[in-house]
């Protein structure tokens, strides 16, 4: 390992300098969303909220692109941090929900359902001076 950070320095730097960025933005980021997530998101009777909805359809289609896109850099950036410092399964956990995908809501109430992770939202959003989150039974 050693040889090939020695054979690599300007990949290592950049690759440090990536870690840092990530650690630093899941640092902010992640709190932010999680505290704006609505109490009721993983409710199924939740009224509907599609973003951009009622927008033209070329400003509609470019919001989807970049939150997807925003979502997968988030999930990536998680990946990297199960490994390096940062919050790496909270990070994955909201990059998945910013994603749109096949059995996205199964998946969701799947991970939500473990303990740490439900636990470490909750914590998030009572410091945030946020209700906790409305899980559906079981």
């Amino acid at each position: 390992m050693l040889d090939w950070i020695r054979l690599h320095p300007a990949l290592t730097g950049w690759l440090a300098a990536a870690s840092v960025v990530t650690l630093i933005g899941s640092a902010i980021l992640v709190p932010l969303m999680i505290a704006r997530m609505r109490a009721d998101y993983f409710m199924p009777d939740r009224e509907s909220e599609k973003l951009f909805a009622n927008r033209h359809p070329a400003i509609r289609w470019t919001g989807l692109i970049l939150k997807n896109l925003f979502g997968v850099i988030l999930f990536v950036a998680g990946v990297v941090m199960l490994a390096t410092p940062g919050q790496g399964v909270l990070t994955i956990f909201v990059g998945l929900i910013l994603m749109d995908f096949p059995a996205k809501r199964r998946l969701e109430l799947r991970l939500i359902r473990i303990g740490a992770i439900h636990r470490a939202i909750d914590w998030i959003r009572k410091r945030s001076g946020r209700e906790p989150l409305q899980l559906p039974e079981a």
